[in-house]
């Protein structure tokens, strides 16, 4: 089952990047949400997306938004990859997949390769757009003019 436009942000736990509990009932309906998914940490695209991200992170907070990256990688590895290339957005780990399969985020490449897909809710919880492209580099220009529509 895969989310569409206007569906809801469902409920989920997940481990962050410092093995803390994050419930994403403590932000889903407070506030504009970019939540991204990526296969995988320091691949050269999921370097790209998230160094990218993190560039124009201050743009998401001044608009009220909050980003979340979320992909199979172990705590201990988001730990790494957010030291190593300075993200200071939130990453979740979904090692057994349940929230990738919550949101319906496709695989790629005959399967082989876990999808790359970005929602961007509004300040409700409610879906206003997504987009699924393996191209990294264009999903944060697409959730920012989505942030700023927002925002009006």
């Amino acid at each position: 089952m895969e989310l569409k436009v206007g569906d809801k942000i469902p409920n989920f736990i997940a481990k962050d990047g410092n093995g803390n509990d994050f419930d994403s009932q403590d932000f889903v309906g407070k506030k504009p949400l970019v939540i991204y998914f990526y296969p995988k940490d320091n691949t050269p695209g999921c370097t790209t997306q998230a160094c990218s991200f993190r560039d124009q992170y201050e743009d998401f907070k001044d608009l009220g938004a909050e980003v979340i990256g979320i992909s199979s990688d172990s705590f201990e590895s988001h730990q790494k990859f957010a030291t190593q290339y300075k993200l200071p957005f939130i990453l979740l780990s979904d090692s057994d997949k349940k929230i990738r399969k919550l949101f319906g985020v496709p695989s790629n490449m005959f399967g082989l390769l876990p999808g790359r897909v970005t929602y961007v809710a509004d300040r409700n919880g409610e879906i206003q757009m997504i987009f699924d492209s393996m191209m990294a580099g264009k999903h944060i220009p697409k959730a920012l003019e989505t942030i700023k529509k927002l925002a009006l």
